[in-house]
């Protein structure tokens, strides 16, 4: 299906455009984000449909999103392992944060360790996507940092269980995701834009 949908948009692109081998490399490139995001986020939405959870699903999407998205972190190299970590993540976390319920005094430990941890190693970059300049590492850094203070007056203060919990798996999943040990284990190369900028010290700032 992926391969019959691809195809038959870059045929069209190709026949309606003067765009050079590489030019369409990369537009095929994104084409395959999209429809691995777009199938990805349809299988997700009917399971949790089917279950019942469709608005714990989406409230727990939106908060881990905004953590991660200065934050950054790991990304699964086969489609299949992106699909199966998502459904783990975005299914099994808001259902758990559903009927689980965490003493104030473990929420308050876990948080400062997640402020330690995201100050420690946010943000941390793909092989794919370096971020080589400083400037903007200083930046994620501190507004990674500054959402996960915020995540915790919210765990630790609101009065909704499901909210604070959604919070609190938010910041711990994604402490994982950007974490040294999460990238030695899934074997993939950590502090990318180190050896970015040894191979193009050009770029270095």
């Amino acid at each position: 299906m992926k391969s019959f949908v691809i195809n038959g948009l870059m045929s069209y692109i190709k026949k309606n455009t003067n765009y050079n081998e590489t030019k369409l490399k990369e537009i095929k490139y994104g084409l395959e984000g999209i429809y691995l995001v777009i199938s990805k986020m349809i299988i997700i939405l009917s399971i949790s449909l089917i279950l019942g959870i469709f608005k714990e699903m989406l409230i727990f999407l939106i908060t881990y999103n905004i953590i991660r998205l200065p934050s950054f972190g790991l990304h699964a190299t086969k489609s299949y392992i992106c699909l199966i970590s998502s459904i783990i993540i975005f299914i099994g976390a808001p259902y758990i944060c559903n009927i689980i319920y965490i003493p104030i005094f473990i929420k308050s430990i876990t948080c400062s360790i997640c402020i330690w941890l995201m100050f420690k190693n946010s943000p941390a970059d793909t092989k794919k996507r370096p971020i080589v300049n400083k400037k903007r590492r200083e930046i994620y850094k501190t507004i990674s940092v500054i959402l996960v203070i915020l995540y915790s007056f919210i765990i630790i203060l609101t009065d909704n269980n499901f909210i604070s919990n959604c919070c609190l798996f938010s910041i711990i999943i994604q402490n994982f995701m950007i974490a040294p040990l999460a990238y030695k284990l899934l074997k993939q190369p950590y502090n990318n834009y180190i050896t970015f900028l040894k191979e193009h010290p050009e770029f270095a700032k």
